[in-house]
């Protein structure tokens, strides 16, 4: 399902707005990263997506607009994670993660969606943590639940809200395997919020960078993550290399407002 976005404005406050007129699209298949720097807009763009906030401009799914589909119906093809996603409910794990087939649940619940919530949690490498309650869990745990959540619900479209916060070094490699697999195979667009540039450089296909509610920049890993980029758009220098085909960006110094290395190498 081909997500497009056109001129698309939102403001919480009429004063200041957030969004500033983005135009961008994500393609089935893939992942597209969405990168920039703090309060650059990236959340908020996520969840205009998602529906949960109502911006001025066009999102479109496979070209119908998205204020066309009924609340039951965009919850079936679009699954959203949020940055923060914390429960107080009583229930084990392997329920929270059979909510996520709440759109197809009825009173009965069917062998298939219990056995869609075990190869969830299997594919995870939690299904140890079917019986266990959520607030039992530590962060990390809780976030790969969530995502087991977001999972179980085969969507046509993945917004994903920095999903690997939380997440040690392992995990975050094993999810983002784990999502690039799911969205290739089963045809899913996948736009991800990641603040990690070398995270977004490995896994996807295409990057948009926002800076203050507009982007700067879209396309291929190569043609978007430059040193000029990272100056202009993070007020850093960096060196920007290939290994094994893959770009790293390297921090070198931060740049103040007046020019300068903050950390002394020079002023210009």
């Amino acid at each position: 399902m081909k997500l497009q976005i056109k001129d698309l404005k939102f403001a919480y406050n009429p004063s200041n707005p957030v969004l500033r007129g983005v135009d961008m699209e994500a393609s089935p298949g893939g992942i597209t990263a969405l990168v920039g720097p703090n309060a650059s807009g990236k959340s908020t763009l996520l969840k205009c997506m998602a529906g949960i906030l109502k911006p001025r401009g066009d999102i479109l799914l496979d070209g119908e607009n998205l204020g066309k589909f009924k609340k039951r119906d965009l919850a079936k093809k679009v699954s959203y994670l949020p940055q923060e996603s914390s429960s107080r409910a009583l229930i084990t794990v392997f329920e929270a993660v059979l909510l996520g087939r709440l759109q197809t649940l009825s009173w009965r619940v069917g062998e298939e969606d219990l056995n869609l919530a075990l190869k969830a949690l299997q594919n995870l490498e939690i299904d140890d943590l079917a019986t266990r309650y959520l607030d039992e869990l530590s962060g990390g745990q809780k976030q790969m639940v969530s995502i087991a959540q977001a999972i179980v619900r085969e969507p046509k479209v993945f917004l994903l809200d920095e999903l690997t916060s939380n997440l040690d070094l392992r995990h975050e490699l094993e999810i983002l395997d784990l999502i690039t697999d799911i969205s290739a195979e089963k045809d899913i667009t996948t736009v991800i919020v990641l603040h990690d540039l070398n995270l977004a450089a490995r896994y996807a296909d295409s990057i948009v960078v926002l800076k203050e509610g507009k982007v700067f920049a879209s396309g291929k890993a190569d043609n978007v993550l430059t040193p000029e980029m990272l100056r202009s758009v993070y007020g850093v220098e960096a060196r920007v290399k290939s290994d094994d085909g893959i770009l790293q960006v390297t921090p070198i110094s931060s740049i103040s407002n007046e020019g300068r290395h903050v950390q002394g190498v020079h002023q210009s």
